[in-house]
């Protein structure tokens, strides 16, 4: 599994990288292959460490944060976060698997100056359903994602709604 890591005003810690290596690879190479991609994220606030793991495999994205005074636990905890995703969404996920239809993000630059925004994303977006838009949203552990649709071809957004249930948003054109 390919590893990197960046900390944010922080040093990163030789014996942390080691670590780091050893506990994926013991723990998720079972579920994923050698060409993985996997980021950890490190942060300090506060007395925590706040660490973000990120999986990327087959175009399927899993992530996973955690905060923990030491950020061996952190780690730790955000490997069994994405073991467990990986477990409740097994049969979905197999399914998927096959289709290699999710995308992956990346950073954008977007020039809008009346309001504060304080992040802006851009990302490949390949042709999917409604239920693997709504398994990608539940993998990142996000309340909408954008997608395109498979049969439409039409961009579109699912979130999920304070009730529970599942909305879809889809473009009209006049």
């Amino acid at each position: 599994m390919k590893m990197t890591i960046t900390a944010k005003k922080m040093q990163i810690p030789q014996n942390f990288t080691e670590y780091a290596e050893e506990r994926l690879n013991a723990r998720l190479n079972k579920f994923f292959g050698e060409e993985a991609e996997s980021k950890i994220i490190m942060s300090a606030h506060k007395n925590l460490i706040i660490i973000e793991l990120t999986v990327i495999y087959n175009n399927i994205i899993y992530r996973a944060e955690q905060s923990a005074v030491d950020k061996e636990d952190a780690l730790d905890a955000c490997i069994d976060k994405i073991i467990r995703q990986i477990r409740k969404n097994k049969t979905r996920i197999e399914k998927k698997l096959k289709e290699s239809a999710f995308q992956d993000l990346f950073d954008e630059p977007i020039a809008e100056a009346d309001h504060e925004v304080i992040r802006h994303k851009k990302f490949v977006m390949h042709p999917m359903d409604l239920d693997e838009a709504i398994l990608q949203m539940d993998l990142l552990g996000h309340a909408f994602f954008m997608f395109t649709n498979a049969n439409t071809g039409e961009v579109n957004v699912v979130y999920k709604r304070a009730d529970g249930k599942y909305a879809v948003l889809e473009p009209i054109y006049e």
